[in-house]
């Protein structure tokens, strides 16, 4: 008996262990799970801002090299205005060849008397992360690397980054440019950014210059006779000791290096029309920022799919339709006249619903739409909100984020003629006589 009750509770071992053999491939692993050695990273959605992943996105620190993002940025904008070409040329400050000609800095070796062109110059500064190039440009741009600065920073509270200060183009700490630092700026400044800021900053270059990426995505390329390589290791590189960090869909940003920054990449990739933008700062190695966004872009690609969450006309259960004042009808159906699209986590689609915010100035005292209301018309906003249990990111912000869309009447009602109202109002008179008298009534006997 007692042979048999032991082979029995055996049997049930063996039997939990293979149904929890079954169960736990199918629990998330990234929940709680996603460790990323990094002092602050975050992962972002491009098209729509959604944040997938943040881990202290707030921080503002150095960025080093990351900071020629902005001055990337600025160039395309010069460019798009007319204010400068590509084929623009122009030659190196003392203060430009001083930094190219410091050993202690990693460049492309400027030669002064000689006429370079802005695109030359761009492609050693995305490619290369040369320094003295981006200088070059800012001073070209604005006439002074102080100058230049102040478009940095306008431009940042233009794009609604919150944690930025810019003291100089490239990234260098300042005491590093000697008696050359900008303007405004102290000897001991340094760049700051937070990783959500420094998002913020990639996705709007990648979406709104797009070609930019046709250089950041470059492994290799020539300059004044010389070959160039870039530093994100993360592209397909021809060297095999490379290969080790070569990651399918990446074709940019900017990696960044300085002793206080530690290693920093802002990253992009694309897969199957999907384009995400990833951020790491200060991680311990050149490997670990390459090995830390490999983690972040496996987590986005895998776990996440862009979906149709609510189809065009679709519209909220319980808020189908608002009041309408003075009008021929007394209600009109509302909800929203386009797909809604959320990159969310498989199996997650039913735990989002929407909420509806009329405007105010739409409403009047009683809480009710005006007539005349036209189809299509907006009256207010949709927002897109989440029931799970896991924590929900939000977007990376309210300038570079889709989280609100249009709510709109989905009929027309058309304002009601005089004889039409006056009937309105007598038959309101007697149905509150009548919900009056009723109450009285339930009062006398309650």
């Amino acid at each position: 008996m007692r042979k048999s009750m032991k082979k029995l509770f055996l049997l049930v071992v063996a039997a939990a262990l293979v149904l929890t053999s079954f169960v736990t491939p199918s629990m998330s692993v990234y929940a709680d799970g996603l460790d990323i050695e990094a002092e602050s990273a975050i992962l972002v959605d491009a098209e729509t801002g959604k944040v997938l992943f943040a881990k202290d996105p707030d921080v503002a620190l150095p960025p080093a090299s990351m900071t020629k993002i902005m001055t990337e940025y600025l160039v395309w904008e010069a460019v798009e205005n007319g204010d400068i070409s590509w084929d623009t040329t122009t030659q190196i400050s003392d203060y430009a060849y001083e930094i190219s000609s410091n050993d202690d800095f990693s460049g492309v070796g400027l030669r002064q008397q000689q006429d370079y062109t802005v695109e030359d110059l761009y492609k050693a500064m995305a490619i290369n992360s040369d320094n003295a190039t981006t200088i070059a440009l800012a001073e070209l741009i604005a006439g002074s690397e102080s100058e230049f600065v102040e478009m940095m920073n306008a431009k940042a509270e233009e794009l609604g980054m919150p944690e930025y200060k810019f003291v100089n183009s490239s990234g260098l700490d300042n005491e590093s440019l000697g008696d050359n630092y900008p303007e405004g700026t102290s000897p001991n400044d340094t760049n700051l950014l937070s990783a959500r800021s420094a998002a913020i900053l990639g996705s709007a270059l990648v979406n709104d210059y797009p070609e930019a990426l046709e250089i950041s995505s470059v492994p290799n390329t020539e300059f004044d006779d010389q070959e160039i390589r870039n530093w994100n290791y993360m592209l397909d590189h021809d060297a095999d000791y490379l290969q080790q960090h070569y990651y399918e869909g990446v074709d940019g940003l900017k990696t960044g290096f300085t002793t206080v920054a530690g290693y920093a990449f802002t990253g992009t990739a694309e897969r199957d029309g999907r384009r995400l933008i990833s951020v790491v700062m200060k991680t311990d190695s050149e490997d670990a920022r390459f090995n830390e966004t490999a983690k972040l872009f496996d987590y986005g690609f895998d776990q996440f799919e862009t979906q149709e969450l609510f189809p065009a006309g679709y519209q909220e259960e319980g808020n189908e339709t608002a009041p309408v004042a003075r009008g021929k009808e007394k209600e009109v159906n509302i909800g929203i006249n386009e797909g809604i699209h959320v990159p969310i986590k498989s199996g997650e689609e039913d735990l989002y619903h929407l909420e509806y915010t009329i405007d105010e100035d739409r409403l009047n005292d009683n809480g009710e739409l005006e007539a005349p209301v036209e189809a299509d018309e907006v009256i207010g906003t949709v927002t897109v909100v989440y029931d799970g249990e896991e924590e929900d990111f939000g977007y990376i912000s309210d300038e570079a984020s889709q989280e609100s869309y249009d709510l709109v009447a989905m009929d027309s009602v058309e304002k009601a003629n005089w004889f039409m109202l006056t009937l309105q109002s007598i038959g309101d008179f007697f149905v509150n006589m009548f919900q009056g008298a009723f109450n009285w009534v339930k009062g006398l006997f309650s």
